[in-house]
């Protein structure tokens, strides 16, 4: 199929002329920004009708194998590689429908959710997106089956999704390390996390704050991050200071930056 690509300079004299600004800014030009609108709904079909013919088992309707808002979706998360975007669709449409994402509910978390470990903010950020809010200091691991803290997770993750407002494409995550403590560590929970946002809901997240993070956070950071490969660049680190003066106004700021 052949797309519009990207123009660049090809005779020598011009070439030469050109400055190393506008070189790097015709490099950072990249196929999603120069795909034209008709192509890539080609492309959205075609992905469309390859997950038809060869997972035809799939479940179809909303986050199926036909939803065409999420295979767009796909597709520019994989740069409008149709081979790319329907391996990893597939994964996650197959990841869906194990996990049970469907079924989650509030009645369904309620047990782990009333920990106040983590929840969704009533009210955007100063950039209009839903914020996912995880408080440290309260996760204490085993304390519930693994299962059920992955499960208020990804229903977490549904509940900001839904609320994103027209024009929002991202949320913001903020982890709140105050108060935490060598207990509180799970590391299999915060890569759980980033494997999440990373196969199933990719380029959903904008930013991971976190805040106030004490010296013991660290080491486990450390560890951490050569696992979390490009998404570790998401991550600030930051002050609960930073968070009431960049990310809120005084009136959509959480109780618990209010302090």
């Amino acid at each position: 199929m052949a797309l519009r690509l990207c123009p660049s300079f090809s005779h020598p004299l011009i070439a030469s002329s050109v400055s190393v600004r506008t070189t790097r800014q015709i490099r950072r030009c990249s196929i999603r920004s120069c795909i034209e609108p008709n192509d890539s709904r080609k492309l959205v079909l075609e992905v469309k009708e390859k997950l038809e013919k060869e997972y035809p088992s799939l479940p179809v309707g909303r986050n199926g194998r036909d939803d065409e808002d999420m295979i767009f979706w796909f597709l520019k998360d994989r740069r409008f590689s149709v081979e790319e975007a329907v391996s990893k669709l597939t994964k996650a449409i197959k990841w869906r429908q194990e996990f049970g994402v469907s079924e989650l509910s509030e009645e369904a978390v309620k047990p782990v959710a009333e920990t106040g470990k983590a929840y969704v903010h009533d009210l955007p950020d100063v950039d209009g997106r839903p914020v996912l809010m995880v408080v440290g200091s309260k996760h204490v691991p085993l304390e519930f089956d693994p299962s059920d803290d992955r499960k208020l997770c990804v229903f977490l993750i549904e509940k900001a999704l839904s609320r994103l407002p027209t024009g929002k494409e991202q949320i913001l995550g903020i982890v709140d390390l105050r108060g935490f403590r060598t207990e509180n560590a799970d590391l299999k929970f915060l890569t759980f996390l980033f494997d999440v946002f990373y196969y199933y809901y990719p380029k959903r997240v904008a930013q991971v704050l976190f805040v106030d993070a004490p010296i013991i956070f660290k080491p486990i950071w450390q560890m951490v991050k050569p696992l979390l490969k490009s998404y570790a660049s998401l991550v600030k680190f930051c002050s609960a200071e930073t968070v009431r003066k960049e990310y809120f106004t005084p009136e959509t700021l959480p109780a618990s930056f209010r302090d």
